[in-house]
């Protein structure tokens, strides 16, 4: 693949929006990263069979920085309930791996197919705009665990940091939305680190070292990704006092449509 200044620019313009957006709404930028650079790597030569996997890996890198951030400002405001961060994680961290092990092996249509179908019910509930109803019951380890894998494969399939998973469980565990929020962002750590490791080594056989191809990660797009959406965040975050929020996430959730639709599309 060559990497031109064309390409460059790209990278850091999504990069630019996907912290823009996250910041802005809160939203892990994968339902904006996996369409835009599925359609970026075909453009740069790629191979339509990997092409899925490649844009899943290296979104779910990207994903690390806006992260660790967010988990850090969400901290810094006491809002990580760290007693469901230790419980959930192991399976969160199991379940990832693994399922980045069975997407090494699907095809590009197959992950395609999924993405759009499960980007497809993410905008709907956000688009409806839909809550689900508190349910007061303890939570035990191994349930947490069970819980932490199916959300953690779900997201590694798809490679978003958990959140539309993981808010609406822990509200619907009684836990305030704030707080569910800032748990979420601190579980979107493991998720992305384990995710990442498991497409660079389910997906090592497709290392390029002259491309600085890692596995399914494509390292200098993941770079250029991360730089600016680390600097755009905190923009997104300040603007979200000020702007029409509500009508934002219907607007954000038709974009995830329209982008998942195309990405199939590419793939067909």
């Amino acid at each position: 693949m060559t990497l031109d200044t064309q390409y460059i620019t790209y990278f850091l313009l999504l990069g630019t929006i996907v912290g823009f957006m996250a910041g802005l709404l809160g939203i892990g930028g994968g339902g904006i990263m996996v369409p835009v650079l599925t359609g970026l790597f075909l453009a740069m030569g790629m191979s339509v069979d990997q092409v899925v996997h490649l844009a899943l890996g290296s979104s779910m890198a990207a994903i690390i920085v806006t992260s660790m951030a967010s988990l850090r400002a969400h901290h810094l405001r006491g809002g990580v309930l760290w007693d469901y961060v230790k419980r959930m994680s192991p399976g969160i961290i199991v379940g990832t791996f693994v399922a980045t092990y069975f997407a090494a092996m699907a095809s590009s249509l197959f992950l395609a197919v999924f993405f759009s179908v499960f980007m497809g019910i993410v905008a709907l509930q956000m688009f409806l705009g839909k809550k689900p109803k508190a349910h007061a019951k303890q939570a035990g380890s191994k349930h947490l665990f069970l819980v932490g894998s199916g959300i953690g494969a779900i997201s590694a399939l798809v490679s978003i940091g958990g959140g539309s998973m993981t808010v609406p469980y822990l509200v619907w565990r009684n836990i305030d939305i704030k707080k569910a929020i800032g748990t979420s962002a601190a579980i979107g750590l493991p998720i992305s680190i384990s995710g990442t490791f498991g497409y660079v080594i389910n997906g090592w056989s497709n290392t390029s070292w002259d491309n600085a191809m890692f596995g399914f990660v494509y390292l200098p797009g993941v770079v250029l990704i991360s730089i600016t959406s680390f600097l755009f965040a905190p923009l997104g975050a300040k603007m979200a006092h000020s702007l029409p929020i509500h009508l934002l996430k219907k607007v954000f959730a038709l974009l995830l449509i329209v982008l998942s639709v195309k990405m199939l599309f590419s793939i067909l």
